[in-house]
């Protein structure tokens, strides 16, 4: 009876599935004469996708009765996620709030200065960009363990190697961002007699926006990375990384996955929010005019 309900299940999730997917293909070739509904069909579609890929899963667990210690449904996980959110709460502002937003804010503020250092200076253009190509070269397993060493066991040295991870690509899109400019409208900047810095803000600067939201865009999921497996090589008791190590060690397979849920929500989050400000601060740029068009 069981294997019946089970096989059951599995056909429904297919089922199910095989309608979203005919449901997302024909939203995504239909364009509705109003923009409320062109606007929705675009949310509506990876929603449901989403949703479709969940109710597979669970259908496949339940169909092939594979092991949770291998593999647990989404219902288990929503279980223990409901069930644990005091613990995922601590986990969550030990990690991203004092660690990620810390070390994002610093590494990608201080590529972004020294950035700015190295277009002023053309030795520190030949000095400083090799160097910051060897420490984004370093293994984020080797660095984190001195940088236990170096500042403790709390979240500072989190926010460490996290800095060590989103400074480099800050600092290549920013210089790259910062040659963008055409020769043509620098020597219309020089005909107005402008300074450097008056360059800087109403031409160079603007023209690097794309460049620069690039980077911080990759660094939020870098940040987020590097952060928990930091974790891995020494902290308190609390952590999205310390929970995962620990859990895995414990077989709550379930508990692992409701970190890894966890993170991927916040992770989305923030990548969001800075592809908002990203659009609002480069309203000028073609490819936001154009999205905002289709």
């Amino acid at each position: 009876m069981n294997q019946a309900t089970d096989m059951g299940a599995l056909i429904a999730a297919i089922l199910f599935w095989l309608s979203a997917w005919a449901l997302n293909e024909w939203l995504v070739r239909r364009t509705f004469r109003s923009g409320v509904l062109n606007r929705t069909a675009r949310i509506v579609v990876p929603v449901l996708f989403g949703v479709s890929i969940l109710v597979l899963w669970e259908g496949i667990v339940r169909g092939f009765a594979i092991p949770s210690v291998l593999l647990p449904p989404p219902s288990m996980i929503w279980v223990r996620l409901i069930g644990s959110v005091p613990i995922l709460w601590a986990d969550f502002q030990q990690t991203f709030l004092k660690a990620v937003i810390t070390g994002y804010a610093l590494g990608c503020g201080l590529g972004f200065l020294v950035a700015l250092a190295i277009d002023r200076s053309p030795f520190l253009q030949k000095g400083l960009l090799p160097l910051g190509n060897f420490v984004s070269a370093l293994p984020v397993i080797g660095v984190a363990p001195i940088m236990v060493m170096w500042f403790g066991f709390d979240w500072q040295s989190k926010v460490a190697v996290v800095v060590i991870m989103t400074f480099f690509p800050m600092l290549v899109n920013t210089v790259s961002g910062l040659a963008a400019a055409s020769h043509m409208e620098r020597d219309l900047m020089h005909t107005y007699a402008a300074t450097w810095f008056q360059t800087l803000v109403k031409l160079r600067l603007p023209a690097a926006w794309p460049f620069i939201f690039n980077a911080l865009k990759i660094n939020s999921t870098l940040a987020l990375i590097g952060a928990i497996v930091a974790e891995f090589f020494g902290t308190p008791i609390v952590g999205m990384g310390f929970r995962i190590s620990t859990e895995v060690g414990r077989m709550n397979v379930d508990m692992v996955w409701a970190e890894i849920a966890v993170a991927a929500v916040a992770g989305s989050i923030f990548y969001g929010v800075i592809a908002l400000i990203e659009r609002a601060v480069t309203f000028w740029h073609p490819s936001v005019r154009n999205a905002r068009t289709v």
